[in-house]
């Protein structure tokens, strides 16, 4: 690995954020982890953290059906779309495409501190010598940084997208955050269904056989046989940006 030691004033990250809510994680999780899809939405957006609550989009090739359902109950829910500086001119279209189709009214565009990029990364080629700190510096600080006003996050992930995911739970907690993943036990056929139900836009980038898209220099076709993550980071063991899990890189 690029070894890179990096003194970024990171103090918001060390320290524990106070949830607010009135009950435990156990309470939260045995109450309601039963639940799923816009059930279990509606019950958290609406009664457990009422405005401490957000979504974290990558406005890829199965976003829409996420955000459909957060459409459908709460439309003023924030939207966090990280824009690392490496995105397909495609998935900045489809954010804009998904926002006005679905009636989105709070979608914040999330992007790395300059400063940081011009230190650690000033010609851009990171990605190319280190992965995982690139991917701290624009993804992870980023979200963060974007987090400490929230209580809990609704992501988009599914057990069918294998690796870490497998035994993805419906509700985490680690400490600092809820984690609300309400489409977990979704299948594959179930996504599909959603996007024809709704007649939902698909990313253009799916129409060229991507399934799965991040940032244009580490984003590539899926491998023949392999799951739908397989064309990130490909030929690496990397699998996940760091935003859901702990960093194991040098000291920031």
């Amino acid at each position: 690995m690029y070894n890179v030691q990096m003194k970024i004033d990171t103090a918001h990250t060390q320290s524990q954020q106070i949830v607010n809510s009135p009950l435990s994680a156990e309470d939260v999780i045995n109450r309601y982890a039963h639940l799923e899809g816009a059930e279990l939405l509606d019950a958290l957006i609406h009664e457990v953290f009422p405005g401490r609550i957000a979504v974290s989009s990558s406005f890829g090739t199965e976003s829409a059906v996420l955000l459909h359902l957060i459409s459908q109950i709460a439309p003023d829910t924030p939207i966090l779309f990280l824009n690392t500086g490496m995105l397909f001119a495609q998935t900045e279209q489809y954010q804009r495409t998904l926002q006005k189709h679905l009636g989105l009214s709070d979608v914040r565009i999330i992007r790395p501190d300059p400063d940081h990029l011009k230190a650690y990364d000033p010609d851009d080629t990171l990605n190319k010598r280190d992965t995982d700190t690139c991917c701290h510096l624009r993804k992870v600080l980023p979200m963060q940084q974007a987090l400490d006003s929230f209580d809990a996050w609704i992501t988009g992930r599914k057990r069918f997208q294998g690796a870490s995911r497998n035994a993805l739970p419906m509700i985490e907690h680690d400490g600092n955050h809820y984690k609300i993943n309400p489409i977990a036990n979704w299948s594959p056929e179930k996504i599909k269904t959603e996007f024809k139900k709704y007649k939902l836009p698909r990313h253009l980038l799916e129409s060229v056989g991507y399934t799965s898209i991040g940032c244009f220099p580490c984003t590539r076709l899926p491998l023949s046989g392999q799951d739908s993550r397989s064309g990130r980071w490909a030929d690496q063991e990397k699998t996940e940006c760091g935003i859901h899990s702990p960093w194991a890189g040098d000291s920031i």
